[in-house]
């Protein structure tokens, strides 16, 4: 284990990646700024207004994306953005939520959750869950139809959907029709040095892995908890029931054997409807690759429309 996986010198680093992605979105139009991401793509319309919601953990801001023609109560899509759990990177996935709400005609909430190491684990993942139940018992109030929302995110974020469908499976709901796991980590329980991606150099390096592991769950033993991995072998419990799964992995990420697994795992139990790779790509290559991004994002849409019955 290297220095960078004591949970001190996790949170400190932490910290500095919080500053400097703040800084990064101040940027007028630069890379990482949220100007900039508000510029790919388009021709996809944004159209957005804010919602807090109310959680146990803290108040949640959410930014709502709606579709630009609003059937009568629209199904509602809810997304966590990665970040490695600590860093606020909201406005990085405002193209996906174009996307969604334009392409698959729903409402999407795109949430900024509590991160580490100011909350660490479980507070992101009750958060997470919470937002959920709010949005399947609110909905109404806000003209939406949150009777069976759908789940999702990238990176950490998928981690957070894949946690939000375990508690929904344990508690008796809410009803989740598909959960989408763009190249998530699933299992923090294994040692990021001992992880092993296809390239050489991968995007997300061990290092980085153990920094965002160890300021997000710093008490190893709890790194085996389902909720943070259930990729690992030690969670064997029974998955029948859990939300169907659409799972997607990067050819090279340092992630994809987790992804793997899980799929599989989701398989055995009957709720995997897709696992896609990407062939070709790294962790976080929908960030550059405009190409990959649209392809997987259409995917990611028709998946959502099928599964609330908007296809014909």
């Amino acid at each position: 284990m290297s220095l960078l996986a004591r949970p001190s010198i996790a949170a400190l680093g932490a910290k500095t990646l919080q500053q400097l992605t703040l800084l990064a979105s101040r940027r007028p139009n630069g890379p990482g700024s949220d100007a900039s991401s508000h510029a790919r793509f388009p021709d996809l319309p944004r159209n957005v207004r804010e919602l807090t919601i109310p959680t146990s953990v803290a108040p949640a801001r959410a930014t709502v994306y709606l579709p630009a023609v609003m059937d009568p109560a629209p199904p509602v899509h809810v997304n966590f953005h990665g970040g490695g759990y600590v860093m606020s990177l909201t406005e990085l996935d405002d193209p996906l939520c174009r996307c969604l709400a334009a392409e698959a005609g729903v409402v999407v909430v795109n949430v900024d959750y509590a991160v580490a190491p100011q909350h660490p684990f479980p507070a992101p993942a009750r958060q997470a869950f919470e937002v959920v139940r709010w949005i399947a018992e609110h909905a109404a109030e806000q003209g939406w139809d949150g009777s069976r929302p759908t789940v999702g995110g990238q990176s950490a974020g998928g981690g957070l959907a894949a946690a939000v469908a375990r508690q929904a499976l344990t508690e008796g709901g809410p009803s989740i029709a598909l959960q989408v796991l763009h190249y998530p980590p699933l299992d923090l329980m294994t040692n990021a040095a001992d992880k092993r991606a296809a390239v050489a150099k991968p995007m997300l390096r061990p290092w980085m892995a153990e920094v965002f592991d160890s300021a997000y769950v710093p008490e190893r033993k709890r790194r085996a908890d389902p909720l943070v991995s259930p990729a690992h072998p030690s969670d064997t419990a029974d998955l029948t029931g859990i939300a169907p799964a659409l799972v997607i992995t990067a050819e090279y990420d340092l992630l994809r054997a987790e992804g793997e697994r899980y799929a599989s795992r989701l398989a055995a139990a009957g709720a995997l409807v897709e696992h896609h790779e990407v062939v070709g790509a790294d962790h976080g290559y929908d960030g550059k690759d405009d190409a990959k991004a649209r392809e997987v994002y259409a995917l990611i849409a028709r998946h959502v429309r099928t599964v609330r019955g908007r296809d014909a």
